[in-house]
């Protein structure tokens, strides 16, 4: 199913709700969190700066699951398909700026990729990495300067 065409005000309602839920998501959770251990470190330290490491909080959420943001109605009424949407439910992890919620034991490969979030909201924002992360960011750049200060 094509996307809806929206207009720019459309776009900006949507990037707010966005944002809006993502920083009620973290703030939701961030009492249940801890930092990351001394082994997690460790390990991320040859690829995150400490800055990163130190301010990242973690939780392991038990028999409870991320639910979808309420206002996915409203982007089914605008014309989205329900299954084109992310659904946090079946998620392994979702970070919410550098608050990670796993569903899962916490694994080395899976931290990994959740802190390349938390650098992309740190490097870029809220509003700006959830617009168009993929023009904004790119992993491949990221790694190539990794290689380049000789952390890879």
């Amino acid at each position: 199913m094509a996307l809806p065409k929206l207009n720019d005000s459309e776009i900006d309602g949507i990037v707010r709700q966005v944002a809006q839920y993502i920083e009620s998501q973290r703030q939701a959770y961030l009492g249940k969190t801890s930092p990351l251990d001394k082994r997690q470190k460790a390990v991320m330290a040859l690829f995150f700066p400490e800055s990163v490491l130190n301010s990242t909080r973690v939780v392991v959420l038990a028999d409870q699951r991320v639910s979808n943001p309420g206002f996915y109605k409203d982007l089914v009424t605008m014309g989205f398909d329900l299954v084109s949407l992310p659904d946090f439910t079946d998620k392994a992890a979702i970070t919410f700026v550098n608050t990670v919620v796993f569903h899962e034991p916490i694994g080395n490969r899976l931290l990994f990729h959740e802190l390349v979030h938390v650098v992309q909201y740190a490097k870029l924002g809220l509003a700006r990495f959830h617009r168009a992360p993929a023009h904004a960011f790119s992993v491949e750049d990221e790694v190539q300067e990794w290689i380049d200060w000789g952390l890879f």
